[in-house]
């Protein structure tokens, strides 16, 4: 694997070059771009696209209204934003509904996204890894490959969450395509925070639906204290 500060990688894993990452949903952003978001701030800049509104994650509660939670979850990630050196103007939330972003037309959103990566005067764009197993993130994977074919000038990066989680082959898999790894180093502290602030998702917010999704244990410090990993896009 490579590692970021080879001067033969692209300068965009050091924050000299601005930046868009893709995130099927709010805490995704500071899972698998966290220490690369946290560089760019403090650079050239980036900007993030929360595809979904992440309202689906306690289907079961009643005293928090699918608008409610998806408030709430755009709350927590511009506080995550925050932590990592950026701030609301930094986000654009397109607000489609949580798991079932496979519905949407992906010609349409492709184009939607296009529009606003050329207001950043961005170039390199990151994604959901292909292989993470969640549907949203497969589909975010999709309209991506739509935007590519539209926008062959830009550099399209994968970042995986899901599949490095639950996916034993992951290393195996991931070995294929000759990562870049980005450690966290000082910027430890700043991931770490960011991941904490998405609250609703640590089972700290909504209390009336005990089967909704919460991160399993260990999870977070798996993506604080580890390192960052993406290759160009397949």
């Amino acid at each position: 694997m490579n590692v970021a500060s080879n001067p033969l990688l692209p300068e965009v894993f050091e924050g000299l070059e601005r930046l868009v990452v893709l995130a099927p949903h709010p805490d995704d952003e500071s899972l698998g771009c966290g220490v690369l978001l946290a560089k760019a701030f403090a650079g050239a800049g980036a900007h993030v696209i929360c595809l979904t509104d992440g309202s689906a994650s306690h289907p079961g509660s009643t005293r928090w209204t699918p608008g409610r939670l998806a408030a709430q979850r755009r709350a927590e990630m511009v506080e995550a934003l925050k932590c990592l050196g950026g701030s609301a103007r930094d986000l654009t939330w397109l607000g489609l509904p949580d798991s079932r972003l496979f519905q949407a037309d992906q010609t349409t959103v492709a184009a939607t996204i296009e529009q606003i990566i050329e207001c950043q005067s961005a170039y390199h764009v990151f994604v959901p890894a292909a292989e993470d197993h969640h549907e949203d993130h497969q589909a975010t994977a999709r309209i991506a490959s739509v935007l590519r074919r539209r926008r062959p000038d830009w550099l399209f990066y994968s970042y995986p969450v899901w599949s490095r989680w639950d996916d034993p082959e992951f290393e195996r898999n991931a070995d294929r395509y000759s990562p870049v790894l980005l450690a966290p180093g000082r910027l430890l502290d700043q991931k770490r925070k960011a991941i904490l602030a998405h609250r609703s998702q640590r089972g700290l917010v909504v209390t009336d639906d005990p089967a909704g999704f919460t991160l399993p244990p260990g999870f977070i410090e798996k993506f604080a204290a580890e390192e960052e990993i993406f290759w160009r896009m397949p």
